[in-house]
């Protein structure tokens, strides 16, 4: 039988994370959500035609697997609210930024199987990377479970608990960081002559391939951008323009105010 799988929540994340499974190969029928309004879920439907619910209970008591796909300064209030129906083999996600494993624990009062999972919006295209961290009443198989599900729409990191939010400041938001290096580096062709629909394609197929160099040669970062510069050649002319704006810099200050922002 066809795991199913819910979202309590159906924001920007969620949608992601259920238009990303879609594509990956999940029937719409063995995906189910809820939301506090319905035209959230009015719209889901008729994009995905994923089974919508009338309540965070129904969620709760059919799945197997259940995002916790809410703020989390709603986390108290929806785990009050499924506590005492959620199925004892079902697995719980937890997607809200600073949610804790074991606070959150707590809260349900009982041996619930946990994950904390941050995963970032290009989910929804496939290529998404979500940490993942478990609790102590999840199994190897189960974790398994988990850790497939994500790489089916991207890639799957299991990493410790305390890292988390490091993981989240540096996967979870970069994406915004990676479009507005696309948007500059388009501007720039525009400024150039180019056409900004082309210019976009450009920059964006670029980022693409270099993030897929790393991931797929093994080589250090440095190294591919060393083989890229040759001696006083136009690249090094432009990697010397970017250190002497700050662009390193300015790019570890964003991750240090997002960790700031954490309580860090």
């Amino acid at each position: 039988m066809d795991t199913k799988i819910g979202f309590i929540g159906s924001g920007k994340m969620a949608e992601a994370i259920i238009g990303g499974m879609v594509k990956a190969g999940y029937q719409p029928d063995q995906i189910f959500a809820s939301n506090r309004g319905w035209d959230k879920l009015i719209r889901l439907k008729e994009i995905y035609h994923i089974q919508t619910l009338e309540s965070n209970q129904e969620v709760a008591e059919l799945c197997d697997i259940v995002f916790l796909s809410v703020t989390p300064d709603k986390y108290p209030l929806v785990i009050e609210e499924i506590r005492d129906v959620i199925q004892d083999d079902s697995i719980v996600i937890l997607i809200g930024g600073g949610e804790g494993l074991a606070e959150n624990e707590e809260r349900f009062g009982r041996k619930v199987k946990l994950v904390k999972a941050m995963p970032n919006t290009p989910v929804l295209v496939g290529e998404g990377i979500t940490s993942i961290s478990f609790n102590s009443f999840i199994n190897e198989n189960e974790k398994q479970r988990v850790v497939s599900l994500f790489n089916r729409i991207g890639k799957a990191e299991v990493i410790e608990e305390r890292l988390m939010d490091t993981a989240s400041a540096v996967g979870g938001s970069s994406p915004a960081f990676m479009y507005m290096y696309i948007e500059a580096l388009a501007d720039a062709a525009v400024l150039y002559g180019m056409e900004r629909e082309q210019a976009y394609n450009v920059a964006a197929q670029a980022a693409l391939g270099a993030a897929k160099m790393v991931l797929e040669t093994g080589e250090h970062p440095a190294k591919l951008k060393d083989d890229v510069c040759s001696p006083d050649g136009t690249t090094i002319q432009s990697v010397a323009a970017l250190e002497t704006n700050g662009f390193r810099d300015a790019i570890i200050q964003a991750v240090r105010a997002n960790m700031e922002k954490m309580g860090y």
